[in-house]
């Protein structure tokens, strides 16, 4: 697992291929074993593999060119009625994001996070595409496919970015 974690790439040109569905299910039961504050489990996942909506996506977000090629993309999106703890929604979206960046890596698929959170536009964007209510708020989507690039390991370990007990600016 610690090797799936930091070989993990951000992939952005991918082959046409279609993803074996049951590697799909196998990445959005990994997106759910994310945690969330107070097991509220707040997500709610939307596949996408609709060549119209997933070409629209690069119309309002500039840096989602890559959802042109993917065979797929998941919308992680908060649930709004399940909040338990108010504002908490970011962080258990974005755990549930990083858990499906992992899978896709470890089922040798290649992924990449496009965010929509924080932004207000691009959020109200994905809401009027795929006419989300209100109480659903769009957080990330996360093109996936098999990967058409490779990219080499990257070490980005940095010992001046770790300080025991309080901050201290070594330099």
């Amino acid at each position: 697992m610690l090797n799936t974690i930091l070989t993990r790439r951000s992939i952005r040109k991918f082959k046409s291929k279609p993803l074996k569905s049951e590697d799909l299910e196998t990445i959005l039961k990994a997106a759910m074993a994310a945690p969330t504050a107070g097991n509220s489990q707040i997500w709610e996942f939307i596949v996408i593999n609709d060549r119209v909506l997933l070409n629209a996506v690069q119309t309002f977000h500039p840096y989602a060119q890559m959802v042109l090629q993917a065979p797929l993309a998941i919308l992680v999106c908060a649930n709004l009625k399940r909040e338990k703890y108010k504002d908490r929604w970011p962080l258990d979206c974005a755990a549930a994001s990083e858990n499906i960046l992992l899978a896709a890596h470890s089922l040798e698929l290649g992924a990449v996070w496009v965010g929509l959170y924080p932004d207000k536009k691009r959020m109200n964007e994905m809401t009027k595409l795929l006419g989300l209510p209100e109480y659903i708020k769009p957080v990330s989507l996360i093109p996936i496919g098999y990967a058409d690039e490779m990219k080499p390991e990257s070490n980005r370990y940095d010992r001046d970015k770790i300080h025991f007990n309080k901050f201290e600016d070594y330099k």
